[in-house]
């Protein structure tokens, strides 16, 4: 990543990095449309309406795996292999206890946010019931995330591909087993998410046991290096912050959707899950935005640094324009593959109308926050961030929505675009500051 020419090896990095977040998102998007064809609308409203207070929960987590990947990445650019070695243990360390803290807070937590949260009585208990079971499995999720976040960190996106081809496989299975002939419901696809999860796990523990360089992991030398957990926690903690915050006010806008009642959430809910498709496309090149910074960081290559930040950006525009136009197209039979309701599928298309003409705004915002991350600027794009997307989300919310003439689901999809352009353009003052005085670079 620090050496040659720049796009090839980026497309090389991030397309396997495309289709494994595209097959961890068929985990949630399986049991989304298995419980929707074959066990109704209730149920779809209860497993989609529970994606962001699932993100809510594990952002914190997933944030700390982002500073597994920029701090094992650095070591790796500037060849410290024993830092390197000890990165990965105390990273393994750190994601078995994030699991087991997650179960807990997850299991204890889970009906009461979603009462607070003004889930529909008719869709509460059954997402209560797969939120218990989804993060009764958390820890291997972790595992995962943790593990896929090292491999990263060397290049290595096209294993943690196969391993997710083969869970997804499994979690499909499953799900069709456990909901068709056995009943079980969304119970059924919590449980068949779970094992497809442990399956990722057990496999990326595999595979860096058997690694033959500095990567290699021990599971008798898990321990905690002081300086390495410093460090991740210095730059994944921001991260993991910014995706709570993020992640909150996505809460407090599933909570206005939720008010609107079992239509509006399913079809909703359904709109979501295929944004994921277009968002991980964009986020595949924002991930390998992070990790190319990272490296050249460690290597000092600041003027390659600058080329990897833009020629991300124009890779995130061009996919997330090009995917966003092709699922609006589509967006009725799209809808439909979820729900054969015809008024969760109008319902649905007001979301579409206003996201996907605008989306690459997204993908452009978190690409240029994961470029200043990479740098080694990790508070920066937290503060523009919850300032430009979330705390505006929530003043939008509580003022323009509150309005009687504008107390519709339209107003509150239109506080995503906005957001997205106004922290999108704060990120780029904050990335000519960094550059334009080079005593800032770290």
């Amino acid at each position: 990543m620090t050496e040659g020419s720049i796009l090839p090896k980026l497309l090389q990095f991030s397309i396997p990095l495309i289709f494994s977040n595209l097959l961890q998102l068929l985990f949630n998007a399986a049991d989304i449309v298995v419980v929707g064809r074959f066990a109704g609308e209730n149920s779809l409203a209860a497993v989609g309406s529970t994606g962001s207070l699932i993100n809510l929960l594990i952002n914190l987590f997933t944030g700390l795996s982002v500073g597994t990947n920029v701090v094992a990445a650095n070591y790796y650019g500037a060849g410290d292999k024993k830092a390197l070695k000890d990165t990965v243990h105390t990273a393994m360390f750190l994601s078995l206890w994030s699991g087991i803290i997650l179960t807990v807070t997850g299991v204890l937590l889970a009906r009461p946010i979603l009462v607070l949260m003004q889930a529909p009585a008719e869709v509460l208990e059954l997402a209560a019931v797969y939120l218990r079971i989804y993060f009764g499995g958390i820890t291997a999720t972790m595992i995962y995330n943790f593990g896929s976040a090292l491999l990263r960190a060397k290049g290595d996106t096209r294993r943690p591909l196969y391993i997710l081809f083969i869970s997804g496989i499994i979690n499909v299975i499953l799900n069709l087993i456990f909901v068709i002939p056995l009943n079980m419901d969304v119970a059924g696809v919590g449980i068949a998410t779970v094992i497809s999860q442990i399956v990722s796990a057990v496999f990326v523990v595999l595979l860096l046991i058997r690694e033959p360089d500095e990567f290699h992991f021990e599971v008798k030398s898990m321990s905690i290096n002081s300086h390495i957990i410093t460090r991740i926690i210095k730059i994944g903690l921001p991260a993991g912050f910014q995706g709570i915050m993020f992640s909150f006010s996505n809460v407090i806008i599933q909570s206005s959707v939720n008010s609107f009642g079992a239509i509006v959430v399913a079809g909703n809910s359904a709109v979501c899950n295929l944004e994921g498709f277009v968002y991980t496309s964009m986020n595949g090149f924002s991930q390998g935005a992070l990790t190319f910074c990272s490296q050249n960081a460690g290597a000092g290559k600041k003027e390659r640094i600058k080329k990897v930040v833009w020629i991300s950006q124009g890779a995130v525009i061009v996919i997330g324009t090009f995917l966003s136009l092709l699922f609006l197209y589509f967006a009725p039979q799209l809808i439909g593959i979820y729900t054969k309701n015809p008024a969760v599928i109008e319902s649905g298309l007001v979301r579409c109308k206003i996201i996907f003409t605008t989306y690459f705004l997204c993908g452009t915002m978190d690409c240029m926050a994961n470029c200043i991350r990479g740098m080694g600027h990790s508070l920066m794009p937290v503060i523009v961030t919850l300032l430009g997307a979330c705390a505006f989300r929530l003043l939008w919310l509580f003022t323009v929505f509150q309005i009687p003439a504008f107390h519709t689901p339209v107003t509150i999809f239109m506080s995503y675009p906005l957001s997205w352009l106004l922290t999108y353009l704060a990120h780029i003052v904050c990335y000519f500051k960094i550059t334009k005085k080079s005593a800032l670079w770290k």
